[in-house]
Formats: C-alpha cells, structure tokens, sequence
C-alpha cells in the first residue's frame, strides 16, 4: 500500500459516515444473490408455464454464472473509466430491466435472455461494491460494511428460499422477480446516497486479457459443471462431443487452466512492459494476499459442496419440498448470517490469522461431527448443532477473507479486488458443487455394487432387469415405482429400497468426511494469513509476518 493510502486509511478511520449508503451496496447484494437463489426455486414453475425440459430452463442459472464470471475483470475496468456511482446506476438499471423480461417472458428465450443481462449487470455490480465501500467507509466502519456483504448472500438465500417457495407454490413463480424488480428500485434510489471519485477516461482495457480470462472462466466452469452428466473421464452418452471416448468436461478443465496460465503471463508482461493490465496483480503480491484468496476459494467451495449435497439428500432421497430444504438448512443460513456480522467485532483483539486457524478448525470439527451424527431424520438436535457450528465457522471465514484483501489494497486497487473476489467465488462455486457432485455420485455406485452383489435377496436375473448400479440419488418411491415394473417381488423390492436407504445414508457421510478433510487442510493457507497486532488494522506496512 502507498504511503498516501495508508494516511487516507488512517485518518479515514476516526470519521464516522451514515451507513445510508451502505444500505443500498446491502440492498445490492441481496439483489444478486436472492435472484440466483430464487431461480432453483422457480424451475418447475417455468418448466410448466414455457412447455420445455428442465434442462432448458436450468439454462437461466447457467448463463446468469457464466455472464458473471467471463465479465467481472471487465466491469472492474469500467467502473474504473466511467467511475463507480454512475456506472452502479446503470447496471442497476439494467438488473430492473432483467426482472421485467422475467416477469413478462413470452417464452423460455425471454427467460435465458434476462438471466444473461442480470449476469452482465452483476458483473459490474460485484467490484462497485468494494470499490464503493472503500470509498465511502474506512476501519472499523470498512469491516463492518464487508462483513454485511457475507450476511447479505446468506439473508437473502433464506428469504428467496422460503418467499420464492411460497409464492410458487400458492401464486405463481412470476411475482418472485417482482421482488427483484422492488430491490433493485430501491438499490437505485439509496444510490443518490453514494460518493465517489469520478472516472479515469486514461483507463485501458486490455482485449486480449478480456478474452483469455473470458474464455478460460467459461470452458472452467463449464467443464466441471458438466464432470457428471457428460463423464469425469470417459464420455458418457449425453456428453456434445468426444475425442478418442474422452469427455469434454476434463479437456474443457485442461483447455480452461492453460487460457487462465496465459493470461498471467500476459498481465504481468504488460505490468513489466508500463501498460494497464486487466487487472493488477498487484493486489496479490504478497503471500498473505495470495492465501486470502486460496482460503476465500475453499470456503466458497465447501459452502457450495454443503449447500448440494444437503438438498440433494432432503429432496431426492427423502422426496422433501424445497420448502423443507430451506427450513432444514435454516440453521446453518441465519447462523452465516449472523456471524458475518459479528465477527468484526473480534479483529480488534485477535490477528486474522488466528481467526481463520479457530474458524477452519470449527468447519473441520463440524463436519466431522455431522458425519457420524446425521441420519435418516435430518431434523435431529445433533444434526442442527453440526450445522450452527459449522455455519459459525464459515461465517467467520467469509467476512475475514474479504476483509484481509481489501484492508490490504489502496483505494484505487478496491476495484481490482473485486473482479478477484467475484472471479474466485463463482469458479469456487462451481468446482464446489461439481467435484462433491461427482464425488458423491461416484461412492454411490462403488457403494452399491458392492451391497447388491453382497444381498442374496437380490439374484441376477433381478439385476439383468433393471441396473441397481445406474439408478442416481432417487427416492425411496421412484425406485419402487422402478422395481415394480420388473419381475421383483414384495421382499426383493423391500430389500433394494433398504440398500438406497442404507447406502445414500453412508454416501453422504462418506462425502461430509471428505469435506472435513479438505477444511484441515485449509490450515496451510490460513497459517499464512496476516498476524498484525490490533493497532496496526488500518496500516497493512505493520503486518507481522511473523
């Protein structure tokens, strides 16, 4: 940090400013992330009303994630060139423009095309809001509004769950993006609130960047989304392509991590060279900015595996409502929300590091816990503890990160370190939720060959019918429906459904482990955090790396 940031930062942190304006960076966040989760929620109600598969709709939530994550370098540069309180109105207004075509699509296309604009938008929308906190809050007050932003994602995911399922089921899935379109009305008018800096019209963007990271971002996140329904290794039958019997999926991960290596290397050739890079890797020059972000993408990443694979369990194996999905993981969401909030309130007496050590270990312990304890009945009290302890953690965990990068980065860097922080926390999220898919998925038919081979109830003839080995996380009543249609008797019947209970149930326990063992290992980059003493929070140039 410069020498004049730093006195900026600590004159700046005896000023007490209105938190007006950070209602609306809150409102903005809550935009974002109760659109995303209320698109799941409204899966069947556009699958009904549009006439077309789930597999079209579910297009919606991927183009909303890819938009996001091949656009936010890009947005950051913007905002730096136009400047961030007018370049915030515009995407906002364009977010409204998003929940309009929404709420009034003719067809699935109007749906897709929407989701692709709010994705556009909040990929300007995810660096404003650092840029904007670090231009309107400094210290204690610059903590507090970063730990609202992981309280905001968590508040919001409730909400749209339990809204979002309510109105669909008794309404209709329209009026939920009319809740959007409120949010982002309101966001625009507690804008009038915001100051900033104007724009800088000597800003460059660097195409070629754009374009490498773009691309790498999108066959990354495409590749491991699709690891399970087009094959981790050998293509499977729904899989666009193949090459020799190989999936796209890996090839798309592999093609993904060279384009994302070739974009380092040219932004530091053009650092080196005095041009303006797409983003200043500046920002990540020390280790302990680099295992901020390290820590930032394993949290993201669990809290996306926890977030699959508990609904998964409740909706496919138990036959639950989404509305029974949000009330079970209710716990663990008004605990993030709540820790988030108050973990601030510790960095004034504990260094980041020792933090980030006490909230892994909290992560790694509760999924531990949940592991042996969790059964067939999810609402159990040693079940909801697992969860609350775990969502202490992760709480923690999410506010603490942020905070270490933006504390550690000037003013004008504020923006860079939002297109990292949103690069990170989407790719996390889908490599989150596709390895546990794939994992998951995997056990789970080791898990059954081995019982079925092992159950004298099951001969093979039985087998010859129907492929026990194939059949996904289903429910109990779909694999009876299956069964029924063969040759299966009454006590073979009951004997398959005792191995999908039996088998899910260690599945998942299987997988809650691996979890865990991935949260110790989170250790190593959280030991590198900064272990600055208190006084010197608003002066990274202090950090003991000691």
């Amino acid at each position: 940090m410069t020498e004049s940031a730093v006195s900026h930062q600590q004159a700046g942190s005896t000023e007490r400013n209105s938190w007006a304006p950070m209602v609306g960076l809150f409102l903005a966040q809550v935009l974002m992330s109760f659109n995303v989760a209320a698109l799941p929620v409204s899966l069947g109600g556009m699958v009904e009303a549009f006439g077309v598969p789930p597999t079209v709709v579910s297009s919606t939530i991927v183009v909303y994630g890819l938009a996001v994550a091949a656009l936010v370098m890009v947005g950051a540069k913007l905002g730096q060139r136009i400047g961030w309180v007018l370049i915030f109105r515009v995407v906002i207004g364009l977010f409204a423009v998003s929940a309009v075509l929404m709420i009034t699509a003719p067809s699935v296309g109007f749906a897709i095309a929407g989701q692709a604009v709010a994705g556009a938008s909040a990929a300007i929308i995810v660096p404003s809001l650092v840029a904007l906190i670090a231009e309107n809050y400094h210290g204690a007050q610059q903590a507090t509004a970063i730990g609202s932003l992981g309280s905001a994602r968590a508040l919001s995911g409730v909400s749209a769950f339990l809204i979002g399922g309510a109105l669909g089921t008794w309404v209709g899935w329209r009026p939920v993006f009319g809740i959007v379109l409120a949010i982002a009305v309101a966001v625009f008018i507690f804008s009038f609130r915001l100051r900033s800096d104007g724009g800088d019209r000597s800003v460059k963007i660097d195409i070629v960047g754009a374009i490498l990271i773009g691309l790498a971002i999108v066959l990354l996140t495409l590749g491991f989304n699709n690891l399970n329904a087009w094959g981790v290794f050998f293509a499977k039958d729904a899989a666009p392509f193949t090459i020799i019997g190989v999936s796209p999926a890996p090839l798309f991960v592999l093609v993904g991590i060279v384009l994302g290596q070739a974009f380092v290397f040219w932004t530091l050739r053009r650092m080196r060279t005095g041009q303006v890079p797409l983003v200043d890797l500046s920002v990540l020059s020390s280790p302990q900015e680099r295992a901020a972000v390290y820590a930032m993408f394993i949290v993201v990443a669990m809290e996306a595996a926890l977030n699959f694979s508990v609904p998964l369990y409740i909706q496919i194996v138990q036959g639950r409502s989404p509305l029974d999905t949000s009330l079970a993981m209710m716990p663990f969401n008004l605990t993030v929300f709540v820790t988030a909030m108050l973990v601030v309130r510790f960095y004034q007496r504990y260094s980041p590091r020792t933090i980030a050590l006490f909230s892994f270990a909290l992560t790694t312990i509760a999924l531990l816990w949940l592991a042996f304890v969790v059964t067939n009945n999810w609402e159990t009290l040693p079940t909801i503890l697992g969860l609350i302890v775990f969502g202490v953690g992760q709480g923690s965990l999410v506010t603490l990160v942020f905070n270490v990068l933006v504390t550690s980065a000037p003013k004008n860097r504020a923006g860079d370190v939002g297109s990292i922080r949103g690069t990170t926390q989407n790719l996390a999220s889908a490599v989150g939720t596709a390895v546990i898919g794939a994992l998951l998925v995997t056990l789970l038919g080791l898990l059954v060959a081995r019982a079925v081979l092992g159950h004298p109830e099951l001969p093979p003839e039985l087998l010859a019918q129907v492929d026990l080995t194939n059949i996904n996380f289903v429910s109990n009543d779909q694999l009876r429906q299956t069964l029924e249609q063969t040759s299966a008797s009454a006590s073979q019947v009951d004997a398959a459904v005792a191995i999908n209970e039996e088998v899910r149930l260690r599945t998942l326990r299987f997988g809650l482990l691996i979890m865990a063992g991935i949260s110790a290992v989170a250790a190593v980059p959280a030991s590198r955090l900064p272990n600055y003493r208190p006084e010197a929070l608003d002066d990274p140039s202090q950090w003991d790396d000691a």
